[in-house]
């Protein structure tokens, strides 16, 4: 018996459009159903909008202030402008790696093909962005550190572009492994009962599997964290023109 197989992507529904295989997958659906759950929490949030804050418009609210001052505030009154889509990717991730600790449901987090995708969404949004508001030339400037000398900056230029093109491949890999190793210590604990085949040995495997569900949980927050607030870094890199 694999466990590792609990973490594997089955197709659902198979699609394939010119030759790309674009099917349906369990951590897909479990995709949709955080995406519908975000939503559904905001416009809770915004239809029992009161001056009294219900509890849901009180979490709401609390999320998207500390999104603005922990991760936006070097942009001021601009931040509101990029609000929505940090508050997305961080709820977003979050209710992904929550539903993933529901025993049965594969996180789609713990896929690095979904983790690649949200990094490539970042990636590209940050080099658009930065083109658009700095111009190609004023963005590729934007790269190097002032007081570099000239000499320098054919040796320098490189590594910043490689430095670029390895912030998604960091982003994806770091939460992608997070949420992985966690499901797999969780599996291993679940499989010692099967490798003992012992009523003895199942109250051991219980206990760890509380303790690092409880963990799990403030690593689904952690990891939510750290891809919005790095994401958030990327833009606001890419929106300051003073270097």
């Amino acid at each position: 018996m694999n466990i590792f197989e609990h973490l594997k992507q089955v197709k659902i529904i198979g699609l394939e459009i010119s030759g790309f295989d674009i099917s349906i997958t369990n951590g897909v659906l479990i995709g949709f159903l955080a995406a519908v759950l975000v939503i559904l929490f905001f416009l809770a949030a915004a239809n029992q909008a009161k001056l009294k804050p219900t509890f849901i418009q009180t979490i709401a609210e609390y999320l998207i202030q500390f999104v603005k001052d922990e991760m936006l505030s070097p942009l001021g009154e601009e931040a509101y402008a990029w609000l929505p889509f940090i508050v997305s990717i961080f709820c977003f991730i979050l209710f992904c790696n929550l539903l993933g600790l529901i025993p049965g449901v594969v996180p789609p987090t713990s896929n690095i093909n979904f983790t690649a995708m949200l990094a490539v969404i970042v990636f590209f949004t940050v080099q658009i962005t930065g083109v658009v508001r700095q111009g190609p030339v004023g963005y590729v400037k934007s790269l190097i550190p002032q007081g570099v000398p000239s000499l320098l900056i054919p040796f320098l230029l490189p590594i910043e572009i490689i430095g670029q093109f390895a912030r998604p491949f960091s982003l994806a890999v770091r939460l992608f492994a997070n949420m992985f190793a966690g499901h797999a210590i969780i599996l291993t604990l679940i499989g010692l009962i099967f490798v003992f085949q012992s009523y003895l040995i199942v109250p051991f495997p219980v206990l760890g599997n509380v303790a690092i569900m409880a963990f799990e949980v403030f690593v689904s927050f952690i990891q939510a964290f750290i891809f919005a607030f790095l994401a958030s870094s990327y833009i606001i890199g890419a929106v300051r023109t003073e270097h």
